[in-house]
């Protein structure tokens, strides 16, 4: 299925295009950390040390890669307050609250069938 290209950039959206823009967007949504990042910031803004908390078993060094990337596609926005030491939040912006619905489905049914599939049987 492909939409209309609103930026004016080519004809159309197509994520099974090889070089469709969409991909990168795909592939960033897709990503285990990046979905648990945007799933964690639903409920309101976080700290890093809170946002890593969280996410048990993140790297400082691939959190702050996962936040930048988010930032970067603007799903995730980063406030810094002028504090000693230094105050940073992150909160999801419009577009990351929007990608946050599907994704929320897809945690939700991942806990509801995990028992089901053949990975629940196997070790982690």
């Amino acid at each position: 299925m492909s939409t209309r290209c609103h930026t004016g950039q080519h004809a159309h959206h197509d994520v099974y295009e090889a070089q469709c823009p969409c991909r990168a967007m795909l592939d960033l949504l897709a990503n285990k950390w990046s979905a648990l990042a945007i799933g964690a910031l639903e409920d309101g803004p976080l700290r890093f040390g809170a946002l890593q908390r969280r996410l048990q078993g993140v790297s400082p060094k691939v959190l702050t890669q996962t936040l930048r990337r988010l930032e970067d596609a603007g799903l995730v926005e980063r406030t810094v307050y002028p504090a000693v030491p230094l105050h940073v939040e992150y909160e999801l912006s419009s577009l990351g609250h929007s990608a946050s619905v599907p994704l929320r489905n897809l945690r939700l049914w991942v806990e509801d069938n995990l028992d089901l599939t053949a990975t629940a049987a196997k070790p982690v």
